[in-house]
């Protein structure tokens, strides 16, 4: 099953934004660590998407290998927050949602754009048409 690269824009701006304004509609802004990790991680998706070489990458800076690496672990640390800064028992949904999101667009998204796949194609018929045609010379 693979993601596409559209859908992962879409799903990054919407989760960033979510993130940031998760304190308000869960009613945990009064949990400083939570509100403040929601926060950080909400615009910190929000900038690796505006930098992002896909299609909802605006500066292109970032390789998408890398933006999937990256969303792998933020998705671990994001889901794993509630416990490691000791918030769990007050608000836990939406940095595991979202942190459980991260982990599978991170390691579900197409790699390649359709662009990069054409060229990949294209570089592989150039090779077994080169390779075909020095068997046949023999």
């Amino acid at each position: 099953m693979k993601i596409s690269r559209l859908l992962h824009a879409v799903a990054d701006y919407l989760s960033g934004v979510f993130l940031l304004l998760a304190p308000w509609l869960f009613q945990f802004e009064h949990v400083a660590s939570a509100r403040l990790i929601a926060i950080i991680v909400g615009l910190m998706i929000l900038m690796m998407s505006l930098l992002t070489r896909y299609e909802g990458g605006f500066q292109k800076i970032i390789s998408m290998k890398t933006h999937l690496y990256v969303d792998v672990f933020t998705g671990i640390f994001l889901a794993a927050s509630p416990w490691l800064f000791n918030f769990y028992q007050e608000v836990t949904i939406p940095h595991v949602l979202i942190g459980g999101l991260a982990i599978l667009f991170g390691l579900f998204t197409d790699k390649n754009s359709q662009e990069e796949k054409e060229q990949q194609t294209l570089i592989l018929k150039k090779y077994r048409y080169g390779k075909s045609k020095s068997i046949s010379r023999r």
